[in-house]
């Protein structure tokens, strides 16, 4: 095996990390679930230490930078010095409009909701975080298509979609993945 990189790491990283998703997913006991996230954790610490070892940061810069973000990203939660606050929002929505403002005052040049969305997630991931993002800010959004009553079906939906896409020859994933970005280049 050659010298580790962080690039050499992103695979390792993305696998544990879709191995927690199917723990999950699949009721697995929280032995498991525990087993799972270690070898998440595992994957952070060496990056950490790759880090370390180059003069950049340490594990303990990147707890204190999570803890950081979290207080200042949940005011909803946590007073500036990090006690938590007396009561919290009595909603859901109140939550999330609350983090989307202290997100985009993070972030003001971004203009479009769209942005800091990752190039990276598979197309079903990007096309569902997207419309999320859009229909927050209340951006266009493309249209709808009629879906059935239960999750389960619509799984069995969205499998037929890719069973017919690759009887016509498509590659059902390089398809949504052009058809996000259409949609992400012409949302405001």
């Amino acid at each position: 095996m050659g010298a580790l990189t962080h690039a050499s790491l992103v695979e390792y990283l993305l696998e544990e990390a879709y191995e927690v998703a199917e723990t999950i997913e699949t009721g697995n006991p929280d032995a498991e679930l525990q087993g799972e996230l270690g070898d998440v954790l595992l994957q952070v610490v060496l990056h950490a230490r790759l880090a370390e070892e180059r003069g950049a940061f340490t594990f303990d810069d990147v707890a204190r930078g999570l803890g950081a973000k979290m207080v200042r990203r949940n005011p909803h939660v946590f007073r500036p010095d990090g006690s938590l606050q007396d009561s919290f929002p009595a909603t859901v929505d109140q939550i999330v409009r609350k983090w989307d403002a202290v997100k985009r005052a993070e972030h003001p040049a971004r203009t479009n909701p769209l942005e800091g969305i990752p190039q990276a997630l598979p197309a079903l991931a990007r096309a569902q975080k997207s419309v999320d993002r859009a229909a927050r800010a209340g951006a266009p959004l493309p249209p709808p298509a009629p879906i059935p009553e239960t999750e389960d079906e619509l799984g069995e939906q969205l499998l037929a979609v890719v069973r017919s896409a690759h009887a016509a020859g498509f590659d059902a994933e390089r398809a949504l993945r052009g058809a996000v970005r259409r949609y992400q280049q012409g949302a405001p």
